[in-house]
């Protein structure tokens, strides 16, 4: 397998037990864990497995793709593809604006923290939704509001914006670095659940510096 485990909450390694009837994961932060999957590169093959892994649960990147970008890191939290609980996927590329953009996207049922993690923000759920919306995005056919987190007084690097809001049930987080890049989604971007893809995944291009998370 190509795609290791983690804790979905924070960088502490995870570890699997089992007492022979059943079987788990703990971490030594935040005790038994769902394991987050990621691989230590991104590639084809690897996000092959993910979506695998994933199963119906959805795996949203921007699309199509601008020219010059490409799938730099994705993470699926599941303990087997019933029991899929969160995905996230990061595009980089450069804008002419602000240089080089990573544009991190969650999608996670309430409870997971990888959204948080991935944002650098203190609770696992985020409070969102009074006044009007930052931006907007379509996931597939749907409009989805977008409400601004703000990452002010958090540890760690800061220039960054974050976005969440509510699609299909789920939490909705979009995380990019630099916080400039918040300009981008002006433009409507459409979020794809690129499972269904098909052949389209085989000409995008994977690989190069993960973003940190």
């Amino acid at each position: 397998m190509s795609l290791s485990a983690g804790c979905p909450r924070c960088s502490a390694p995870i570890a699997e037990w089992s007492d022979g009837s059943d079987h788990g994961w703990s971490c030594p932060e935040h005790g038994a864990v769902l394991p987050l999957w990621r691989p230590a590169e991104a590639s084809y093959d690897a996000f092959v497995e993910h979506l695998q892994t994933a199963a119906a649960f959805p795996t949203y990147l921007p699309w199509p793709m601008s020219p010059g970008w490409g799938v730099t890191d994705f993470a699926v939290v599941a303990d087997r593809p019933d029991r899929a609980r969160a995905t996230m996927t990061c595009c980089s590329g450069t804008s002419d604006l602000d240089g080089p953009v990573d544009v991190l996207v969650v999608t996670e049922e309430a409870g997971t923290g990888l959204g948080a993690r991935c944002a650098g923000t203190r609770h696992d759920d985020p409070g969102v939704g009074e006044g009007p919306p930052a931006v907007r995005v379509r996931v597939e056919s749907l409009q989805v509001s977008l409400w601004p987190v703000s990452t002010s007084g958090q540890t760690g690097e800061w220039d960054r914006s974050v976005v969440v809001g509510e699609a299909h049930g789920r939490w909705l987080w979009i995380v990019l670095r630099p916080a400039s890049a918040m300009l981008l989604l002006r433009d409507e971007w459409i979020l794809r659940d690129v499972s269904r893809l098909g052949p389209p995944l085989v000409e995008t291009t994977f690989g190069g510096p993960r973003p940190p998370w």
